[in-house]
C-alpha cells in the first residue's frame, strides 16, 4: 500500500490583527496519495490560500505536523524550505507571474537555475517541456508577444520542468476566457495522467469537477457537510 505524498496532522495557523487572533486554519487533517488529482474548494476566508501555502512550502503551520513525502517540514527553517520547493514543488499561479524581458524559454529554465544545472541541459529540458505544453514554436516569444492561454502554458511547462513531487495551480483559469480555460484543463488531465499529483485551488466547480476528489474547506476546517 503506498504512503500518502501529503499528510497533514493538526494543522492550525493563526494570525493576530490587532487585538484578534484570526485562526485560517483550525485543527485540518488532510491526506493525499500520490498521483491523485483534488481540489481545494471554500468561500473567501475557509482557509484555502492558507493550506496552500503551507502544504506548497511557502509557510509554516502555527501547530501541528505536515509530512512531504514521509519528511516532516512543517517546522523547517527558511532555506531548507526554498531547497524542498524548488525540488519538489511545481506552482501554477492566476496571474502566470512570469518575466517580462525573459522569453518563455528563459521564464521555463529559471528553476533549473536556482538547481545549478548547467546552461545546456537547461535549455533543452526547457525546450523539450514547451513542447510538451503545444508552445514549441513559441520559445522566443516574451509574455507581452504572447496569450493569456500561452501566457499560463509558459507557466505550467515552468511548473513541470523539474519533475516536481506535486503541482499546486492556484485559480489557474481565473484569467482566462472560457475557451481557453478548457484547454488548460484538458492539459491538466494529461499532466494528471502522466502520473503527476495535482492539486488545484478553484472556485469554479466546473474546474473542480475535472479532480478524482474536491476537499471543501470552511472556516479553516473541513466542511462536515461534504467531508
Amino acid at each position: 500500500m503506498s504512503h500518502p505524498i501529503i499528510q497533514a496532522k493538526n494543522l492550525t495557523k493563526h494570525y493576530t490583527v490587532g487585538s484578534t487572533i484570526v485562526r485560517a486554519l483550525d485543527g485540518l487533517n488532510i491526506d493525499i496519495d500520490k498521483g491523485s488529482y483534488i481540489a481545494l474548494m471554500g468561500p473567501s476566508g475557509s482557509g484555502k490560500s492558507t493550506l496552500m501555502n503551507i502544504l506548497g512550502c511557502l509557510d509554516t503551520p502555527s501547530s501541528g505536523a505536515y509530512f512531504l513525502n514521509n519528511k516532516d517540514v512543517s517546522q523547517v527553517d527558511d532555506d531548507s524550505l526554498a531547497g524542498i520547493r524548488n525540488k519538489e514543488i511545481g506552482f501554477i499561479f492566476q496571474t502566470f507571474n512570469l518575466l517580462p524581458r525573459y522569453t518563455a524559454l528563459e521564464n521555463v529554465a529559471l528553476p533549473m537555475i536556482y538547481a545549478g544545472i548547467p546552461k545546456k541541459e537547461r535549455l533543452a529540458r526547457a525546450t523539450e517541456v514547451l513542447e510538451k505544453v503545444g508552445l514549441g514554436d513559441r520559445v522566443t516569444h516574451k509574455p507581452n508577444e504572447l496569450s493569456g492561454g500561452q501566457r499560463q502554458r509558459v507557466a505550467v511547462a515552468r511548473a513541470l520542468v523539474m519533475n516536481p513531487s506535486i503541482i499546486f495551480a492556484d485559480e489557474p483559469t481565473g484569467n482566462l476566457d472560457s475557451k481557453t480555460s478548457e484547454g488548460i484543463m484538458q492539459l491538466f488531465d494529461e499532466i494528471h495522467q502522466d502520473g503527476n499529483t495535482l492539486i488545484v485551488v478553484t472556485h469554479e466547480e466546473e474546474v473542480a469537477a475535472r479532480a478524482q476528489k474536491i476537499i471543501r474547506l470552511r472556516d479553516g476546517k473541513r466542511d462536515s457537510e461534504y467531508s
